[in-house]
Formats: C-alpha cells, sequence, structure tokens
C-alpha cells in the first residue's frame, strides 16, 4: 500500500475522514484582546481547562527574545477567560526559562520549560549549546500551591516542547543532537538535530522511546487518538511541515510532508475538526494562522492580529462550537511608538 494512502488512513477514523466531504465549517475570530503586557517580552503561549479554570502560561523575559537568565515564566488563572489573575511566576538560576507547555496528568497540572544555560544575563548566539539543554517542570494539585523549579530526568541534551498522555504514560518532545554531536551549535544549521518522543509514568522521570523526526529536528504538537494513535505535527526549516503518526508501541512512524511552514505549531482537537495553528510567512511579513487538518492537507481559516515577532499559539475547547485561542505578537505599538511584544486572546466561534 502507498504511502500516502496508508497515512490517509491511519491520520483519523472514519468520522474525521468523512468531513472531507463535507463543507468546511467557517469560523467567526471575536472579541481580539490584549491581555498581558508588563513592559516585557511577553512570548510563547499555551493554554488548559483544568479543575473549572482557565489557565494561561508564557515566558516574559525583560531582555527580550533571545537567551538570557532574565527570563521567567507566568502563570495566568481565570473563572471566565474574560479576567486573569497572575497566580505564579518562576525561573531557574542561570538558565532561559522558555516554551512553557501544560500537561494535566495523574491528578496534577505540569508546567514544562525547555532551558538554555546561559549564564548571568545573555548567551552570545555562538555560545549556543543544545547539549546543555535541560527540561524542567512545575507543578500542582490545586492551582494556589505550586512546586519549586525540578528539573526533569532524562531530558539533558533535549531542548523539550510540547507533551500529551493517554492516561497512563505521558510522551513529550524532546529536540537533540543526533549523537549529542558537537560539529553544529543548536543555532546552527539543523541536519544534526532529531525529535525524539519521550515518556514517562510519572511525568517527572523520562526515558527515549523512539524518533519522530530523523532530521531537522525542532518544536512539535501531539494528540492522541481514541484508538492511541498519536500524531505528531512538527515545525521544519524552509517551506514545509511535517506530519507523522504512530501506532503503540510507538517505534515506528509514518512521515509525510505539508507544503507550509508553521512556526510554534498548534495541534488540537475541536468538536469533529483538526484545528492547527501557527507563523506563516507571507509578503508583510510573519503572521500568525489557523487552518483546518483535512486527512493531509491544510486548508487555511483565518490570519489573526499579528506581526513581527509572533505566534506559539494554544487552545481550548469550550464545547464543540466554540474555543479560546491563546498567541503572543508585536504588531502593537506603545505611547512612544515602540514595538511591545504581548499575549493576546480571541474567541473562535464554528458557524
Amino acid at each position: 500500500m502507498a504511502l500516502v494512502s496508508l497515512a490517509t488512513m491511519w491520520l483519523a477514523p472514519p468520522a474525521e475522514n468523512a468531513r472531507a466531504n463535507d463543507p468546511l465549517p467557517t469560523v467567526r475570530v471575536q472579541n481580539v484582546r490584549r491581555v498581558f503586557d508588563n513592559g516585557e517580552h511577553n512570548a510563547f503561549t499555551d493554554l488548559i481547562r483544568w479543575k473549572g479554570k482557565y489557565w494561561l502560561t508564557f515566558r516574559s523575559c525583560p531582555d527580550g527574545h533571545m537567551v538570557f537568565s532574565t527570563s521567567s515564566i507566568i502563570v495566568l488563572s481565570s473563572d471566565d477567560a474574560k479576567t486573569w489573575d497572575t497566580v505564579h511566576r518562576f525561573s531557574v538560576p542561570l538558565r532561559d526559562t522558555r516554551d512553557p507547555h501544560f500537561l494535566a496528568f495523574k491528578g496534577k497540572l505540569f508546567i514544562y520549560t525547555g532551558t538554555w544555560y546561559s549564564g548571568e544575563g545573555e548567551l552570545a548566539r555562538e555560545g549556543y549549546d543544545i547539549n546543555k539543554h535541560l527540561g524542567f517542570a512545575v507543578w500542582t494539585h490545586d492551582g494556589q500551591t505550586w512546586s519549586t523549579p525540578q528539573q526533569m530526568e532524562g531530558t539533558y541534551g533535549h531542548y523539550i516542547w510540547r507533551a500529551v498522555t493517554d492516561g497512563e504514560t505521558a510522551y513529550l518532545c524532546g529536540r537533540r543532537k543526533r549523537d549529542y554531536s558537537e560539529a553544529e551549535s543548536g543555532a546552527g544549521g539543523a541536519s544534526l538535530l532529531e525529535g525524539a518522543l519521550l515518556e514517562s509514568a510519572d511525568g517527572h522521570n523520562w526515558r527515549f522511546r523512539s524518533l519522530f523526526q530523523t532530521q531537522n529536528g525542532n518544536e512539535t504538537a501531539f494528540e492522541m487518538l481514541p484508538d492511541k494513535t498519536l500524531l505528531a505535527l512538527s515545525r521544519e526549516r524552509g517551506s514545509t511541515a511535517q506530519l507523522a503518526r504512530s501506532r503503540p508501541p510507538y517505534r515506528t512512524w509514518d512521515r509525510q510532508e505539508l507544503p507550509l511552514y508553521l512556526g510554534g505549531p498548534l495541534l488540537a482537537k475541536w468538536g469533529d475538526d483538526w484545528l492547527v495553528g501557527g507563523r506563516k510567512n507571507t509578503d508583510a511579513g510573519p503572521k500568525t494562522a489557523l487552518y483546518w487538518l483535512i486527512e493531509d492537507k491544510l486548508k487555511p481559516i483565518a490570519e489573526l492580529p499579528s506581526g513581527g515577532d509572533n505566534s506559539y499559539p494554544g487552545f481550548v475547547d469550550i464545547d464543540a462550537q466554540r474555543g479560546l485561542l491563546s498567541w503572543y505578537s508585536s504588531h502593537e505599538k506603545d505611547e512612544d511608538g515602540q514595538p511591545i511584544t504581548a499575549i493576546y486572546l480571541a474567541d473562535l466561534v464554528k458557524e
């Protein structure tokens, strides 16, 4: 059987395949609002609904986008997704904390963050070393009391990203150098980078399961289907993204390219549909955009108010017709006419 045919069968159960012959729902993007701006560089969002509340997390750094030990992770919560309170903020000494992601697992709400070792202040780009990456986690049982940041065993040398769970086991994206080579820096060429699937029974201790990206390893969003097929949507360098799928025990993967660049990818189930988000390149510069994933194709939905440094959306499905989306962007300016990098939310409504 041809790879494309097999990929289409594995991508989704019959209900999702049927969508390919149905009219695609339109989506209204409404109530766009800036929810956080403290004068720092605020970026890399994630959203979750847990214990009856909405939770929003992102990185904030007074020194900007690049690698600084002055960065920290901020956590907001809300009862109604309208009024938000800052409930936690943490950092890791001598490390740049960034790309936080939620995972609700075994009674805890985890926040996982990938960290660069930076020393004091800014780390020069020529000093980037992916082999010194280390994942850190904080967690809470009730949303009020949070742990101190703890290093995640088994993640040294891995730049961690999104996680997913089937309820019993958690799975995590770990970007790393093949054979921990010194031939290329973490900021250099990607030919020696790979995307590793790490697994954990407790959310703290991790071990290698397989490679979902054998080259150009990068940011990856996971989703678990009801039959435990694991989908992985990965950013790549250049003008493509990768969509991969695997069945238990997740040792082997079927991979295909999607002909569209996706920076900071989002993959989420929303009712009977699959929502994709991320940064795209346009003639007007980078924009944060949304798509439907229909079998092996991306169908445009909307382009969000965005520009400059932007993307990394998070999503919560309120029900089959309504959703909440977060992202960051630098398209607005302060009173002095200087760009700000802030956190935004929008309500999504299917029609």
